[in-house]
């Protein structure tokens, strides 16, 4: 089997608008080499080493090594240009519980709700996926980032510190999922 030291434009997937021709997206090095990672990266980002347990393994072959990439807000080349969203808000949730992520702000009936940065992400990411059942552990994940460090006792405290936050009328919104985790439930 041969070990491809790149990938040309032809025999990898087509190119749009959003990914330069010259840039190579995937290569496969030999063990010995390193990769010159400086090159292949987006001007100001940043990569650091992936966990091992998130990259995959194959049976019969030598580990991989996996990079996360990172890559200021403010230098993303934006993947598709829609029409423009001027004066258009970028509000998400239901008749409940209103986000504004531009803001980061939250509202329940109308009410303001003041939420530290972690209680307003979890709220958003609940309220973005309603009825979904979400683990200790994805939210953990999601929420938290990968690196941190704590359990799903995080996750209980938070919820009840949103719930209690969001009123006894309405702290029901926000179930918990015996033995599994939690999900939002939007009162019709």
């Amino acid at each position: 089997m041969t070990n491809l030291r790149g990938l040309s434009s032809a025999s990898a997937a087509p190119t749009g608008p959003s990914l330069p021709p010259a840039r190579q997206r995937l290569r496969a090095v030999a063990p010995d080499e390193v990769p010159p990672v400086a090159e292949l990266l987006h001007p100001g980002a940043t990569w650091l080493p992936a966990p091992p347990h998130t990259v995959p393994a194959l049976p019969g072959h030598p580990p991989m090594v996996g990079y996360l990439v990172l890559v200021p807000a403010d230098r993303q080349v934006p993947e598709a240009a829609g029409p423009p969203t001027e004066g258009v808000p970028a509000v998400s949730g239901d008749e409940l519980i209103r986000i504004d992520p531009d803001q980061r702000t939250a509202e329940i009936a109308g009410r303001p709700l003041d939420l530290t940065y972690l209680e307003f992400e979890l709220l958003s990411h609940l309220v973005a996926h309603p009825h979904r059942v979400h683990t200790r552990d994805q939210l953990v994940t999601t929420v938290w980032g990968y690196g941190h460090v704590g359990d799903g006792r995080t996750v209980d405290v938070h919820v009840a510190r949103l719930r209690r936050k969001m009123g006894a009328e309405h702290r029901g919104t926000i179930v918990t999922v015996r033995r599994v985790g939690y999900k939002y439930v939007p009162t019709v």
